[in-house]
């Protein structure tokens, strides 16, 4: 192993000596640079990368209590509306690998206030959208910046806590932004919907990047970024393009069917294009996504764990919002406030048990049953009706749900980036990103087809009076939504093992970092 490789800041911070003096020199200037895990800032630029991340994930979901009411205000058909969440998904899924290179190759700091910037810009574009097709133009925009913002939060945070005691703290404070966003975004969502409107879903934007962006430029720090490096691209219209293709398949088999031509179509091109560019990785002189990368088990493990874990979570919040708001009647402010208690558990999960224990045991000691947790909570939640009571019947499901996922989203952050050559660091973050895109994509599409196939059968096996319809199809909608959670539980169960046979890492140990592995 070289030098450069045992430097936590890899080559353009290697020098003659360790961190003994608590400084080196910096490669270009001469100046004296801080360690990351000796700057006594550390914690408050942690504080603004999560700031950041928080607001990327609860974008995808913040609007979608406020589609409604936007739909009625620019006149939107019920064929295009998808298209508000569609154009940020199918944008920041689609780019996130080439977001992660540009982190690596035009410095993290540099991507993540860009990224900041861009995003603001962009949500404030969409909430002054007098029109579809400017709404449609700006969430796709949110998506580009988010694909730059995301990889580079992720990088920054993995690159300044290399500590393994600190870098669990960290990732667990991390972990549960990541899990619990989404139902963050639910609730802000009903909350400015019910109470102001829903451009505020967008416009809260523009004050949290404001935020981060000021707090980016003090507290946060990075390496130099390495000479002669060039962008692959080949390699970005191969995998970008195949990931797009691959999104919007799941996203039009969602409304159009599995065997409509334009989505075979869509996921031939997927197939193609990404074997084009797994093929091209091997030979390019500078990869987008080194194939090492994706080689090593434990990173391996990880990204198909968290694809696995993303698809039944998704469904999750797929159907209890409209089983909340349409069977139970709750509004949208009480819907969102329905899944705080998921929030309130995964944050206790990461950050009180999986931070505490990650230098204790193996990762896959968490995941695993983290998992098994989650996967419980589904089949508790296959026993609603369109009678359930929410404290007894649906509470206790939430609760464990959002144990099981605080417990294995954290261990899966940390475990995936660990050890990455730091020139690296961005596009691996973004392969985890990734991983969480494709599978929220996956989720959606296959669980609400299975969903809605479901209950056209139930509509047609128990329709004997069509006096009796409107409560026959309320009672189809929740057989829909019950047998597809009985797929998310399966689903969540086949992580469980993916986790325990595949991720072998053992508990980190506290020290100086490792260098880069694979």
């Amino acid at each position: 192993m070289t030098d450069a490789e045992r430097s936590p800041l890899g080559a353009d911070a290697a020098g003659p000596g360790p961190w003994s003096a608590g400084q080196v020199a910096a490669p270009r200037t001469g100046e004296p640079v801080t360690p990351p895990d000796t700057d006594p800032r550390r914690w408050w630029g942690l504080v603004v990368i999560a700031l950041a991340q928080l607001m990327v994930v609860l974008d995808a979901t913040i609007v979608n209590i406020a589609l409604p009411s936007a739909q009625r205000d620019l006149g939107m058909s019920d064929g295009n509306r998808q298209w508000v969440i569609t154009a940020y998904t199918l944008a920041f899924g689609g780019l996130l690998l080439l977001g992660g290179r540009i982190a690596d190759l035009a410095g993290r700091k540099r991507a993540f206030v860009t990224g900041l910037i861009g995003f603001a810009a962009a949500s404030a574009l969409g909430g002054a959208a007098n029109g579809s097709a400017m709404l449609f133009g700006a969430r796709a925009l949110q998506g580009v910046f988010a694909a730059v913002l995301a990889p580079a939060a992720l990088s920054l945070l993995t690159t300044t806590f290399t500590d393994p005691k600190e870098r669990g703290k960290a990732f667990g404070i991390y972990g549960a932004l990541a899990g619990s966003g989404s139902a963050i975004g639910f609730i802000v969502g009903g909350v400015l919907t019910e109470y102001l409107d829903w451009r505020w879903c967008l416009y809260v934007n523009v004050p949290i990047a404001a935020v981060a962006v000021i707090g980016a430029l003090v507290l946060l720090h990075d390496r130099p970024v390495r000479g002669g490096a060039r962008l692959d691209v080949p390699g970005v219209l191969l995998g970008c393009g195949g990931l797009v293709a691959l999104v919007y398949g799941f996203s039009e088999a969602e409304s159009r069917g599995w065997s409509d031509p334009l989505v075979l179509g869509l996921f031939a091109a997927a197939a193609v294009l990404l074997a084009g560019f797994v093929w091209w990785q091997g030979r390019a002189p500078m990869p987008l996504l080194p194939l090492h990368v994706l080689r090593d088990r434990n990173r391996a493990g990880c990204f198909l764990t968290m694809m696995l874990a993303v698809i039944g979570m998704f469904g999750l919040f797929l159907f209890m919002t409209y089983y909340l708001q349409v069977v139970l009647g709750y509004s949208p402010v009480r819907t969102g406030l329905a899944f705080l208690p998921l929030t309130v558990a995964i944050v206790i999960g990461s950050t009180q048990i999986s931070a505490r224990l990650l230098h204790h045991v193996p990762p896959r000691l968490l995941m695993v049953p983290g998992m098994v947790l989650a996967s419980g909570g589904m089949v508790i939640l296959t026993r609603m009706t369109v009678h359930s009571a929410y404290t007894t019947e649906i509470l206790p499901a939430l609760l464990l749900m959002g144990l099981g996922m605080g417990l294995t989203f954290m261990p899966v952050f940390a475990t995936a980036t660990a050890g990455v050559a730091p020139q690296d660091a961005g596009v691996t973050s973004a392969t985890v990103n990734t991983s969480q895109q494709v599978g929220g994509s996956i989720g959606t599409a296959l669980l609400n087809t299975i969903a809605t196939t479901s209950s056209a059968t139930y509509v047609t096996a128990h329709l004997t009076d069509p006096s009796h319809r409107k409560a026959v199809v309320r009672e189809a909608v929740v057989h829909g939504y019950t047998v597809a959670i009985w797929v998310a539980a399966g689903i969540m169960l086949l992580a469980a093992v993916v986790a325990g046979t595949l991720v072998t890492a053992r508990a980190p140990r506290h020290g100086p970092p490792a260098g880069a592995v694979g």
